[in-house]
């Protein structure tokens, strides 16, 4: 059997996995959540989720990638005990990585595009109309946006074509310091904006009638899905670099710090776009549209602002190609584990066949945006996140802790054997019937409500449908973790 790649470092490690962890989820979803969530009490609850699902359930995936020596597709069919069904998960992660970067390279492809406008001064002087037009236009172009999403793809998997020392770790990790150096240089630039410190107030303290306001289940469950996408767990994504990894460290230690590094992404972007926001008079729970819509209206306002801009959108692209380059590297995984494929082959099969699957976001906006599957004023993209989002990422978490605290499963002996081995912050022993009973179901009460609210206004033509695919999710979870398999 061929040797399995290491990462050459620590930082390394760190580095390209937290690469994978800071994405658009930090500097995309999370400053406008935080708008529209009440500002600093949402924060408060995101970050009590991330400390009491995001880190176990990380640790989790660390610990099957790092005792199995493979990536998820091949995972569970190494631990599991006979038996079990946990091996069929494997699909569903699998099928998780693709559906992810079926949008995913698209909107890389959109930083990109902006980075490249805003550099050369094609939004410059433009009135609040005509930016939000040049975003219309955008979308509209199939052309474009095509053109973006490929070189975004092509970028990535060139990268990973050099293997995972030279390529993966060499260049993420000079992107990361790159993007940790933009953001604190726009983040001091942000908040001494005149007018700024208002939305550093409402950025850092917490007011709970914003919170009320905004309803409170809708927080709650705003938060929980954010840490679940920010972290990029559930799919397998950072199994594949468990994987990777030598015995020295204990996985605990190594999650906090990526978790760490995450959370100050996220939190810097907030306080990047927010107080801008407010010097400029913007409403910061715009949505999506506030990156291309809003921010460029306040860069047009700012003295230099193409030049930060600039700097905003080549942190932005560093940000989602970091999350792709990472992504890409457990797909990669799959062709070699399973069919035992050069990684050179598996990169030439997996562009064709990534462009493939993200032409359909693409055209969702344009050619085909009469077909809108959850409801008026959605497209492909919005039920392709919603299938990762809102249910892989989070019920594969579930699978995941499942297999590590249950005698179905791993086990939970093997898990803590795993987890603490090497120096460093180790997993507490005692925790193992929060890990099976609590993470689990409060997971599936969220989930439940999620679909509730997302699908009750719309009315019971689509509500009744969409909570029997939600049941049936959680059914498929339940026979996964504790079905026996046939003989």
């Amino acid at each position: 059997m061929k040797e399995r790649e290491k990462f050459g470092s620590r930082l390394g490690f760190i580095l390209v996995s937290a690469g994978c962890a800071i994405g658009l989820g930090n500097v995309w979803k999370f400053p406008y959540m935080t708008g529209k969530y009440g500002g600093a009490a949402f924060i408060l609850i995101y970050l009590v989720f991330l400390i009491v699902l995001g880190l176990p359930i990380l640790v989790c995936e660390f610990s099957v990638g790092r005792a199995s020596r493979q990536s998820t597709a091949r995972a569970f069919h190494t631990l599991e005990p006979e038996g079990s069904n946990f091996h069929n998960y494997s699909y569903m992660g699998m099928i998780g990585n693709y559906m992810l970067m079926m949008f995913y390279t698209m909107v890389a492809g959109w930083m990109m595009y902006y980075c490249y406008a805003t550099a050369a001064g094609k939004l410059e002087g433009a009135s609040s109309d005509q930016v939000t037009e040049f975003f219309g236009k955008l979308q509209t172009s199939p052309g474009t946006m095509t053109f973006w999403m490929i070189a975004a793809v092509i970028l990535a998997f060139g990268i990973c074509s050099l293997g995972l020392q030279k390529g993966v770790e060499r260049i993420t990790k000079v992107m990361m310091i790159c993007l940790l150096a933009l953001i604190i240089v726009l983040a001091v630039h942000s908040v001494r904006l005149e007018g700024a410190l208002e939305g550093v107030k409402f950025y850092l303290i917490p007011n709970l009638g914003n919170m009320k306001e905004a309803g409170i289940g809708n927080v709650i469950f705003g938060a929980m899905s954010q840490a679940f996408f920010t972290l990029s767990i559930g799919i397998g994504a950072m199994t594949i670099f468990g994987s990777y990894l030598g015995k020295e460290r204990s996985l605990a230690g190594e999650s906090l710090n990526i978790l760490i590094l995450d959370t100050f992404v996220a939190l810097m972007a907030g306080l990047i776009i927010i107080p801008a926001c407010f010097a400029f008079g913007v409403e910061p729970g715009a949505g999506p549209g506030l990156v291309f819509i809003t921010l460029p209206n306040v860069f047009n306002q700012m003295a230099g602002g193409r030049v930060w801009g600039a700097l905003f959108f080549l942190f932005m692209s560093f940000a989602a190609l970091s999350t792709v380059i990472a992504v890409f590297e457990n797909i990669l995984s799959f062709a070699m584990d399973l069919w035992g494929w050069e990684r050179r082959k598996a990169v030439m099969v997996n562009i064709v066949l990534v462009i493939l699957l993200s032409m359909p976001a693409v055209l969702g906006f344009n050619v085909w945006s009469g077909f809108q599957p959850l409801g008026e004023g959605t497209n492909i993209m919005d039920l392709e996140d919603f299938i990762v989002s809102n249910n892989i990422l989070p019920l594969g978490s579930v699978i995941f802790v499942l297999f590590c605290a249950s005698k179905r499963g791993w086990g939970w002996k093997n898990f803590l054997k795993e987890a603490n081995t090497g120096s460093g912050l180790k997993f507490p022993a005692g925790i193992r019937m929060y890990m099976f009973a609590v993470i689990p179901l409060v997971v599936a009460v969220i989930y439940l409500k999620g679909y509730y609210d997302m699908f009750r206004p719309k009315g019971m033509n689509y509500f009744i449908p969409w909570m029997i695919v939600g049941v049936l999710m959680l059914a498929l979870v339940g026979w996964i973790c504790f079905g026996k398999k046939k003989k």
